[in-house]
């Protein structure tokens, strides 16, 4: 039954219990290792390869911005739609390798083969065709990932169930996707865009079966070395009920509780912002700042150093913070990557160009990985305590319904944000002929409205994000009621 409205300074009745809990199977190093290869799936690797998609299509192959954003968008909003499924899915699966690997395992060679095949259209399509390959694959690639993201997260979040050490496991995952885009990064622009590659149509299909191996690789090892240890985690009794039917009360039952509500509606709007800029970084760095494509690894590897150091120094901060005060401080990182140098470009004041702007990105871009990498810890784990809120106050386990909650958020809000860049290109008249011209020029208001969709638009939609997720209020202190008051259950369900 869907309680009522739960706020989050509610009374939180504390069980007395004994220090030990047996519930909590700790994982060991290795298996945390082991565990982390898995993000490659989504934020490592598959994102980073998928971020070269929107330029191949609209600049090499020469689809409207407005039709690439589109296609993108469907994959996405499809993706989103699935995630509650998948996660209900996972929650009440029983196996002896546990609720969530299951699906991971399937979703394998699934996404591998999308992947390859999203950056190895037939030649000579038309732009009907060309838009329906992109949407198929799109809608494909988005969907295989979600098989194993989203199990994926959720089986972090019952790893441990400690407020500090959850976010160690964050840190560990975070850190093998970045490793993973970092290496998709430097392969891509070291072998197949060097030299102005970036226009060559033909070097995408080398770069997007490479990708996919890499992804492969990790997953696998990532399901491998869990095989055991998964099965041995707790696995309440799964619920009879159709998913058609328990599903939509599923759905209404997290929504009742406030913390998700808040967390699901600022992360919403954030990968809104982020996902406007990401989608029109190569845009810029190529069109207005007249970067050489092999120069923007560079820039890349300062956002992965920022992003490296935002991930690691995130858990420091919190032995003195909040998670949310460190989510607020990665906004405001974000904001002034957004605002300060294209301010200062757009009002005339400094336009650095060629090699001289490449310092200036690398600095930009270093400060927004520090942001989003408070960010991309702290959510999460955030998340991961919201639905131990919402276990005490529901009585049930929905850790694949929060998380697909997080992806839907992460997947709708991109989504939309692709689909803006692409209507946005259009509006301001970027020119779909420039195909493989290297060297090409902008005019001036062509690149004005770049810049403005670039940078200072999704710093005001963050700024609305940070004003609606200031009055969350799962604590620390907080946190350790909820959890006191669960040892009982859990150490019963350890005991089944």
């Amino acid at each position: 039954m869907v309680g009522t409205d739960h706020q989050a300074g509610d009374r939180v009745e504390v069980a007395s219990t004994s220090s030990g809990d047996a519930a909590d199977i700790r994982p060991t190093v290795l298996q945390k290792i082991f565990y982390s290869l898995g993000q490659a799936a989504q934020s490592g690797g598959f994102d980073t390869a998928v971020g070269f998609v929107f330029f191949y299509y609209s600049v090499v192959l020469g689809l409207p911005g407005t039709l690439v954003g589109a296609a993108l968008a469907v994959g996405l909003a499809f993706d989103a739609l699935v995630d509650p499924m998948i996660g209900s899915w996972s929650d009440n699966i029983k196996s002896r390798l546990g609720r969530r690997l299951p699906l991971m395992i399937v979703a394998i060679p699934l996404t591998t083969i999308a992947v390859g095949l999203l950056f190895s259209p037939p030649p000579n399509l038309s732009q009907p065709l060309l838009f329906g390959w992109l949407a198929v694959l799109s809608v494909a690639g988005r969907s295989a990932i979600s098989l194993f993201h989203v199990p994926y997260v959720a089986l972090g979040a019952e790893m441990v169930t400690d407020y500090a050490e959850r976010t160690s496991v964050v840190v560990y995952r975070s850190t093998a996707g970045i490793l993973a885009g970092l290496a998709i990064t430097a392969l891509g622009f070291s072998v197949f865009f060097a030299d102005g590659g970036l226009q060559r149509p033909e070097a995408y299909p080398g770069f997007g079966w490479s990708a996919a191996a890499i992804l492969f690789a990790c997953m696998t090892a990532c399901c491998l070395g869990l095989l055991r240890y998964a099965g041995k985690l707790p696995q309440p009794e799964p619920i009879a009920q159709p998913m058609g039917r328990r599903l939509p009360i599923e759905v209404k039952e997290i929504f009742a509780n406030r913390s998700f509500r808040l967390l699901f509606i600022s992360a919403v709007i954030t990968y809104l912002a982020q996902g406007l800029n990401a989608t029109l970084n190569s845009h810029a760095f190529v069109f207005v700042w007249m970067l050489k494509s092999e120069s923007i690894q560079f820039i890349t590897y300062a956002f992965i150093a920022g992003l490296l150091i935002g991930v690691w120094a995130a858990p420091r901060i919190q032995v003195r913070l909040e998670k949310k005060d460190v989510v607020l401080i990665g906004l405001s990182l974000l904001i002034a990557n957004w605002l300060v140098i294209q301010g200062a470009w757009l009002l005339g004041v400094y336009s650095p160009v060629g090699e001289a702007a490449l310092v200036p990105m690398q600095i930009n871009s270093f400060v927004a990985g520090i942001g989003i990498g408070f960010v991309s810890v702290s959510y999460p784990s955030m998340m991961a305590d919201a639905a131990d809120e919402h276990e005490h106050l529901f009585g049930r386990r929905r850790e694949g319904l929060y998380f697909a909650g997080l992806g839907f958020a992460n997947k709708a809000a991109v989504g939309i944000g692709v689909l803006l860049a692409g209507v946005a290109l259009d509006l301001i008249r970027f020119p779909s002929d420039i195909g493989q011209t290297t060297g090409a020029v902008l005019s001036q208001d062509v690149m004005v409205g770049l810049v403005l969709v670039w940078g200072p638009f999704p710093a005001v939609i963050a700024v609305v994000s940070m004003l609606i997720f200031a009055s969350y209020n799962i604590t620390r202190a907080r946190h350790s009621k909820i959890a006191l008051a669960l040892r009982p259950k859990r150490q019963a369900q350890s005991g089944d």
